[in-house]
């Protein structure tokens, strides 16, 4: 294939992708913002009220970057997750392997796809936000980038997850046991300044810390942590997980039995 050809294969793929998921709008992106606004009426209204400031802003201020980059983390992941392995449920998968599109684009055309969801819902959940409290970014560049990057990453995890799953079941389980943990134990609530010494070298091991302070940083101009060092952390994860996910393509990992 040409370059011309491959672009136009990229950007199929990509529409279909965006198509699948703005098809069932109702599945896919409106519960979302529901969730997300029962996280600020409880968790930033109820009891943020009672919790007072966290690291010089209010409660909900704080939790608000966190809330977005979760819903854009878990629908990055999931989207990719869902499609991938539908296609390779149905053995769609198997007319795309034996074309001439290259390995590196259907993965980057479901990962773009996931990216789409993850940004799109991301916006969404921004939005519900407005009618909770007023949003101001210190750093609006590295705010779109880091939610761009933590966008990618997960979609790539997600497309590893769809390739190593037997059963719609398994599509599950990372979610469930790891995803959502450490998302909830990634200072999304919380700074890790409030725990112990030991407490805090134990988050530092987790990724998704990085990113939420980065985040964070580009609202409200404050981290946990250092931002170049999150954002190399950030690009090092991507790196390694789409070189890992490209190479289980091209040896048809999970596909080819």
């Amino acid at each position: 294939m040409n370059a011309t050809q491959t672009l136009i294969a990229l950007w199929t793929l990509v529409v279909k992708e965006v198509k699948r998921f703005t098809r069932i709008w109702p599945q896919t992106l409106l519960p979302p913002s529901i969730t997300m606004a029962m996280y600020f009426i409880i968790f930033g209204n109820l009891i943020g009220s009672r919790i007072g400031a966290m690291d010089g802003f209010s409660y909900m201020d704080f939790i608000v970057p966190g809330l977005i980059m979760m819903a854009v983390i878990t629908n990055s992941y999931s989207n990719v997750a869902s499609s991938f392995f539908s296609n390779k449920f149905q053995r769609s998968i198997e007319e795309m392997m034996v074309s001439p599109m290259p390995n590196w684009v259907i993965l980057s055309g479901f990962v773009l796809g996931g990216m789409a969801r993850g940004l799109w819902v991301g916006l969404i959940v921004t939005v519900v936000s407005l009618f909770f409290t007023r949003l101001s970014m210190e750093h609006p560049l590295l705010t779109v980038l880091v939610v761009v990057l933590t966008s990618a990453l997960f979609s790539v995890g997600g497309f590893i997850n769809a390739l190593l799953a037997n059963k719609f079941d398994d599509i599950s389980i990372v979610p469930t046991f790891i995803l959502t943990p450490l998302t909830y134990l990634g200072g999304v609530f919380y700074s890790i300044s409030m725990l112990p010494d030991f407490w805090q070298g134990v988050s530092m091991l987790n990724p998704i810390l990085y990113m939420v302070n980065v985040f964070r940083y580009g609202f409200l101009g404050v981290s946990d942590i250092p931002v170049g060092w999150a954002l190399m952390a950030i690009l090092s994860f991507i790196v390694v997980l789409f070189t890992v996910a490209l190479k289980m393509l091209e040896r048809g990992k999970g596909i080819r039995s």
